[in-house]
């Protein structure tokens, strides 16, 4: 392991609340090629997918009386892992990417990245515009955005509901409000009451051995897109029944759920229906673990807020996940993994004098969904011994912090290297399924014995029943 993914994983490590000595468990496989980027994407990466495994490890001897097992990083896995999205065939069928309008645009002063791939969000852009929907092409966007201030067009499309971020280098970023107010917050928060007094529901005896140390617990995913998923998805890796509840009026985008939905079931529930809402209640009775991906406050009109969740279900894990942050004046915001590099500076420093670029993956998303699996599982450890109800929160923008900002020392290698990333093949699989045959990406998460697949593939999107297997 290099000096610099080493600092890395022990900086997560430490943020996460685990025991150093552990830190010995985890050996890294080195290659050159992977996720190239001017920021330190496979340090992060490398660091990321080496705690969830190490936490993972831990919870498998702290639930069989074994020795924690030893965990395995290869940069080829996790470079693999990292763009899982783009990897991702259906039936032999490329993923669709983003849509026409989720791009950067040229302002009157600089420029603004936008996100539209759902057509709530297109919508809420054609209008802040003054566009009807069915006017918002590219060269009818481009030229309304060429006569406006890009801070105004910021303000301007989130008032109307949509998204867009105005370009800023790491230096405005850092003056911004917002990201001082994320500049305050830890890279993983978390806090645990009743300690001692609220033990959850007894986990049942493992059956699967130290390989599946997620088995019986029941993990309720309320999250999207890509960074909450991957946490979850993560979980069903290791044993967990995970199911994840979404809106049947904001449906996902097949191709997201195709690659994000494996080991998973998915239910669709109208919060505001009272069948809907009674058996979602029901669900919460019984779920060991809670992820959430919503915005903060999105879930409190439903009586969801974090603490009404602790009060309603007394040992639980409580895992959120936002885009900006719980503190600062853009806390409420929506946001995805491509603003917020824009916003912290990520693309200024990836890009070309003039010209904004982008890191090599969706790392803050990936990156930040195994730190959130990771929170979870040494959350569930932390429980087996001490009872408890836990939260913990992260968030997309302290990732990135994390990354433009962290102590990332350049040494000699303490670990094996090997031939350079230049072919996924080794890292790919296929997996046939209701949505067809699927060439994806098997998981990186490897101590002992884990599994590299998934028990099962990716249903239909909200088919399945409500309840818990």
């Amino acid at each position: 392991m290099t000096h610099a993914s080493l600092n890395a994983t022990r900086g997560a490590w430490a943020a996460l609340g685990g025991d150093p000595a552990l830190l010995s468990r985890v050996s890294s496989v080195v290659r050159e090629g992977a996720l190239p980027a001017r920021l330190p994407v496979s340090g992060l990466a490398r660091a990321c997918v080496g705690v969830c495994a190490l936490a993972a490890a831990e919870l498998a001897a702290a639930r069989t009386g074994q020795r924690v097992p030893p965990v395995r990083v290869d940069d080829g896995a996790v470079a693999t892992a990292f763009v899982s999205e783009r990897h991702l065939r259906v039936d032999g069928r490329a993923p669709v990417a983003f849509a026409p309008l989720s791009r950067f645009w040229r302002t009157a002063d600089g420029q603004v990245r936008t996100h539209a791939n759902y057509p709530h969000h297109r919508a809420a852009l054609a209008s802040a515009l003054g566009l009807a929907p069915d006017d918002a092409s590219v060269d009818a966007v481009a030229a309304r955005l060429a006569e406006r201030p890009a801070a105004e067009v910021e303000r301007a499309v989130y008032a109307a509901g949509g998204l867009a971020v105005a370009l800023r280098s790491p230096e405005e970023w850092a003056a911004h409000p917002q990201g001082a107010a994320v500049a305050a917050l830890p890279l993983v928060r978390r806090e645990r009451t009743g300690a001692d007094g609220t033990a959850g529901r007894p986990l049942p005896p493992l059956t699967g051995g130290a390989a599946r140390p997620a088995e019986g617990l029941r993990v309720l995913d309320l999250t999207r897109v890509i960074a909450g998923p991957v946490a979850t998805r993560t979980l069903a890796l290791l044993g967990a029944d995970a199911l994840r509840v979404d809106s049947p009026h904001l449906p996902e985008l097949a191709d997201q759920h195709a690659d994000t939905g494996f080991g998973k079931r998915s239910t669709a529930l109208d919060l505001g229906a009272p069948a809907d809402r009674r058996a979602f209640d029901a669900l919460l009775a019984r779920a060991d673990v809670v992820v959430t991906g919503y915005r903060p406050g999105a879930l409190d009109r439903f009586g969801l807020s974090p603490e009404a969740l602790a009060e309603r279900a007394p040992g639980v894990v409580l895992a959120q996940l936002s885009a900006w942050g719980d503190e600062g004046p853009w806390a409420e915001r929506r946001g995805f993994d491509s603003l917020v590099q824009v916003a912290t500076g990520i693309a200024a420093v990836e890009g070309a004098p003039g010209e904004p670029g982008a890191l090599p993956a969706q790392a803050l998303d990936h990156g930040t969904g195994y730190l959130l699996a990771a929170a979870v599982l040494r959350a569930l450890t932390e429980r087996e011994a001490h009872g408890g109800t836990a939260r913990v929160r992260l968030a997309l923008a302290r990732t990135a912090r994390w990354l433009t900002d962290g102590e990332w020392d350049e040494g000699p290698v303490h670990g094996e290297r090997a031939d350079a990333y230049a072919d996924p093949s080794p890292w790919l699989t296929v997996t046939d399924g209701p949505l067809g045959r699927l060439r994806h990406a098997v998981s990186p998460v490897a101590f002992g014995a884990a599994p590299l697949n998934w028990a099962c593939p990716p249903g239909r999107w909200g088919a399945d029943r409500p309840r818990w297997r």
